[in-house]
């Protein structure tokens, strides 16, 4: 009798649990749907080529696809991640390594969705969030381009350093069932056509919320766009902190103006700041080569997220500095940092920027103050001109305590407020990272 009902009731539990797991093994091995499922081959259509070249500067393929000294779009570039590390991948249209093979609809699927052929997933360090709000027409572009304007590259991909069973790759159709989005961008229709343009390139191909929005525990962004407040609110990722975009006066935007903002991108600094860290690669190989109308639309729209004062705190001001040597950094700052950056923090603007008021002086992160303390910055080049003045590699020169005293006074001094730097941050960040290349990667596409 009893053995009779327990072989009722497993298989009253066995029906469900089948069913339940080919709905879940449909779900996982399903192809996301594609406009282009009957498209033709690429053409050789030199204004559609030049535009999906554009479209590539937007979206800042060079900097995770490209290694100096490689060929472009060859792939390599190591990731770190939570799990284990991860390299770029080779998507120059070499056949037998690179992307060569793709339909149009399979090159859809991977930019946009985040699933190679055969249903293979893409870790979300492509950005495929973000990359899904690309228009039709841009996919189109550039798929064009990097079938017809890019020369193949037959460098062999690494594989991931990603131990089994978490590089197993089904769950993260789970992940993008939770946390992707899956519709283009659509304008806002009380927004006119500059804000709607500026919101579809910092949201989709510029992917600005990839580095500039904080994570969950699932290392999903927190928001995609401007619906929600930590949208480029800032955040921590590889050692760099990602400073807020919205207009938030200490960390953010907020004293910044539309035009600083379009001269930021457009010629790597301004009486504000000097772009470096991440940053630096996106503008030698992206924002520079935008068109001056879309560096006016990316401003109108991030000055229109509001900042959040409680996070932010009240508005810095400067306040004169004690000159006394026998401050615990002071003595470092005179000898090492003030011939650039003022004896009064202020700078040399536009070329060298001030600490005054830095963003890296006044959040609470000390990682980006740190790290380029530690290694120094990447060469900026712009209009095709490297950059006279670098910021140097002090990791040689300064002890742990030593780049922990002097951060510590400019994060406390003129005003700032970013708080105390402890040595033991500094040399978790030695151990883990590496001095900034003065060959940075400049790419000519064609």
């Amino acid at each position: 009798m009893n053995n009779r009902r327990f072989a009722r009731t497993a298989g009253w539990l066995v029906l469900p649990c089948l069913v339940a797991a080919g709905v879940l093994a449909w779900y996982v091995t399903r192809q996301p749907a594609t406009p282009f499922e009957q498209a033709q081959a690429a053409t050789a259509d030199p204004a559609l080529v030049s535009r999906g070249e554009y479209v590539a500067r937007l979206s800042d393929c060079v900097a995770c696809h490209s290694l100096p000294g490689k060929a472009p779009f060859a792939g390599g570039l190591e990731m770190a991640t939570p799990l284990g590390n991860i390299h770029a991948t080779n998507i120059s249209p070499d056949k037998a390594n690179g992307i060569g093979a793709y339909s149009l609809a399979d090159f859809d699927r991977a930019v946009r969705h985040g699933v190679a052929p055969g249903g293979r997933r893409l870790y979300p360090a492509m950005p495929y969030p973000s990359y899904v709000k690309l228009s039709d027409d841009d996919i189109r572009a550039m798929y064009a381009f990097f079938m017809q304007g890019v020369q193949p590259a037959s460098q062999a991909n690494i594989p991931s350093s990603i131990p089994w069973p978490l590089n197993l790759r089904w769950p993260i159709a789970l992940w993008n069932g939770v946390f992707a989005p899956t519709a283009t961008y659509a304008a806002k229709p009380e927004q006119d056509a500059l804000w709607n343009r500026g919101a579809y390139i910092v949201q989709g191909p510029g992917h600005c919320g990839s580095c500039h929005t904080p994570r969950g525990l699932a290392f999903n962004e927190k928001a995609l766009d401007e619906s929600g407040t930590p949208f480029l609110a800032g955040a921590l990722l590889d050692g760099w902190y990602a400073p807020s975009l919205r207009q938030d006066h200490n960390t953010g935007l907020g004293r910044w103006s539309e035009p600083e903002i379009v001269q930021f991108l457009k010629t790597g600094r301004n009486k504000h700041a000097v772009v470096y860290g991440s940053m630096t690669e996106a503008f030698n190989n992206s924002t520079q080569f935008m068109a001056d109308d879309d560096l006016a639309a990316i401003a109108r729209y991030l000055k229109t997220l509001p900042g959040d004062p409680q996070r932010d705190g009240s508005p810095w001001q400067y306040v004169t500095a004690d000159t006394r040597q026998d401050i615990p950094g002071a003595h470092t700052y005179a000898t090492r940092c003030a011939s650039c950056h003022g004896a009064d923090g202020k700078g040399q603007p536009e070329w060298m920027p001030p600490l005054a008021g830095a963003t890296s002086a006044l959040a609470k992160e000390s990682a980006s103050a740190i790290n380029i303390t530690l290694n120094g910055s990447q060469r900026i080049v712009a209009a095709g001109v490297p950059d006279a003045y670098r910021m140097p590699a002090f990791r040689e020169q300064l002890s742990d305590a030593e780049i922990a005293e002097v951060l510590t006074y400019v994060r406390g001094t003129w005003g700032n407020r970013g708080g105390a730097v402890e040595a033991k941050a500094v040399g978790k960040l030695r151990e883990h990272t590496d001095p900034a290349s003065s060959s940075p990667i400049i790419l000519q596409m064609r």
